[in-house]
């Protein structure tokens, strides 16, 4: 204990990255950057258009600005860090930095998991019952709904921030990834992790495929709810409500279900590299993209922000 409070505590690890200095990772880092600033912008804009418009007071967008404000966190989390590391040229993050980036990372992406899970329930009952939407998808129930969903991911977070910080490290410091990631840093511990793996993946079983099932469950009801309609019209409305939401789904579940629930054995860095890319960085780009091109009452409420300012601007 004495060596790997020594070592790891004090020297921290250093983060290979994703980028070298060659002119094409320059171009890459880029482009990374440019998807940070619209995820930022994109995120940040959504939220105050929801918060501001009050035909947007609504569960659906509710829950939306919730999911916004997870996106937000994730990549104010990983991007900038990874940011300074690659312009500055120094790899290194802290012991304690380390482990709050851990922290950090798994209570959003377990919320955010919950969340779409919750928000397919919310779409089912929108269809299902629609004369009794109000009363079922009250205030309270979409507060109790968006709480349970950090608190899960808080809870998820914390567990595997202690368990990984409390192993010790005293092989290598070098952790073959962009950010601070529970099975990248697993490698490098110098004490057997077999429990905690066991530990993780029954985490991540729980996180992933509970949310994934109600998923799956909510659109197998609506499915049929949609073909018993008779009006075409009703049945093409139905599906577009729902479809911004399985776009957003299939990209967060896709990513995560590849890194977390692959057997160690088929495994590799340069693999869950680039996946992590896809759902640190861009999804959270494409959730805002997804849910306001594809939705009038969103772009009707941008229309009407602009116009204000526009009008604001003239006097």
């Amino acid at each position: 204990m004495g060596i790997w409070l020594n070592e790891s505590s004090v020297d921290g690890f250093i983060l290979l990255g994703i980028f070298s200095q060659s002119q094409t990772d320059l171009l890459l880092f880029s482009a990374v950057m440019l998807v940070f600033t619209v995820a930022l912008c994109g995120n940040v804009l959504l939220i105050l258009l929801i918060y501001n418009d009050p035909r947007l007071h609504t569960p659906m967008y509710f829950f939306l600005s919730q999911l916004s404000l997870m996106d937000l966190m994730l990549v104010c989390n990983i991007v900038p860090k990874m940011a300074v590391n690659f312009l500055s040229g120094r790899k290194s993050i802290s012991f304690a930095g380390c482990g709050i980036q851990i922290g950090f990372f798994v209570s959003l992406v377990g919320s955010e998991g919950l969340l779409l899970g919750l928000m397919a329930y919310d779409r089912y009952v929108a269809i299902s019952h629609p004369l009794h939407y109000p009363i079922l998808m009250s205030q309270k129930v979409c507060l109790q709904i968006a709480g349970s969903s950090w608190a899960f991911g808080i809870l998820d977070g914390i567990i595997q921030m202690v368990a990984a910080m409390s192993l010790p490290y005293c092989g290598s410091r070098y952790i073959d990834h962009f950010f601070c990631e529970v099975p990248a840093l697993l490698k490098l511990a110098c004490a057997d992790t077999s429990l905690f793996d066991t530990l993780l993946f029954a985490c991540c079983v729980f996180m992933l495929l509970l949310p994934f099932s109600i998923i799956v469950t909510s659109y197998a009801r609506i499915l049929g709810a949609v073909l018993r309609m008779h009006s075409a019209q009703s049945r093409k409305k139905a599906l577009a409500t729902c479809s911004s939401h399985l776009t957003a789904v299939s990209l967060f579940y896709g990513a995560a279900m590849f890194i977390y629930l692959r057997p160690r054995r088929y495994r590799a860095p340069s693999h869950d590299k680039v996946v992590s890319i896809f759902y640190t960085v861009l999804t959270p780009m494409l959730n805002p993209l997804i849910y306001s091109l594809r939705n009038r009452e969103v772009m009707g409420a941008l229309r009407k922000g602009l116009d204000r300012c526009r009008v604001g601007s003239q006097h």
